[in-house]
């Protein structure tokens, strides 16, 4: 896939590394040269030095036949002008956008949609949400949420005094006869453990499980005593 990539900062250089290692053509924007020349010599990928907001500088980037735009410079209003050309005159069709301004996203007025923005990435919000889920669970790890929230998948590290802790993971539907959780997922010592019914766990096993919102304290009770 052709991907445009406007950006060479942290955000763009670490999304152009994840990328061109599935084979990807990849194009960076920057008006940094030594930003991109640095880039150009640790990637397999092609680097245009200018303004990513101006058409000709997107143009000689190769927009015309781009299969998708990521515009993640530091402003937000490069990106939404970069989003509209990439829509009204090179037809790209994939547009993701890297917005901070919670205006453009949460306002009254349609913003994104009015300059093409498929998709938002909102870094201060992210991290601000997974900051509130980490503290509704102290005992979890990571907590990502699915079908808007109503269901989640928890990451947690097994400790002595866990209801589960020695014992197989068919005595979860025991403990928990009235709730639906699954584990799909141990780490143990940085391997993965595909569990079944027999699978025991044991004190530092990192665990994945996927429960409801309202099932999700309980699952965890089975895993690490509380905390505070």
């Amino acid at each position: 896939m052709k991907i445009l990539i406007l950006g060479g900062g942290q955000v763009g250089a670490s999304v152009a590394e994840n990328l061109v290692d599935e084979g990807n053509d990849i194009t960076v924007v920057d008006q940094d040269p030594n930003l991109l020349k640095v880039l150009q010599d640790r990637l397999d990928i092609r680097t245009v030095a200018g303004n990513a907001a101006l058409p000709g500088v997107l143009r000689h980037a190769g927009a015309d036949a781009a299969e998708m735009l990521l515009a993640l410079t530091r402003s937000d209003e490069t990106n939404l002008l970069a989003c509209a050309l990439a829509q009204r005159h090179f037809n790209i069709p994939t547009r993701i956008a890297r917005i901070r301004a919670t205006d453009y996203v949460d306002g009254e007025l349609p913003v994104l949609e009015q300059f093409g923005v498929e998709h938002a990435i909102c870094p201060e919000q992210i991290v601000t949400q997974n900051l509130k889920r980490l503290l509704q669970y102290p005992r979890a790890l990571q907590v990502i949420d699915f079908a808007e929230g109503r269901a989640q998948l928890v990451v947690s590290r097994a400790q002595q005094g866990g209801k589960l802790l020695g014992k197989p993971l068919r005595q979860l539907r025991e403990d928990m006869p009235d709730t639906d959780c699954r584990i799909c997922a141990i780490y143990r010592d940085d391997r993965l453990v595909q569990p079944d019914g027999g699978t025991v766990i044991q004190e530092g096993d990192e665990a994945f499980f996927v429960a409801a919102r309202a099932d999700i304290p309980t699952m965890l009770a089975e895993l690490r005593p509380s905390e505070k």
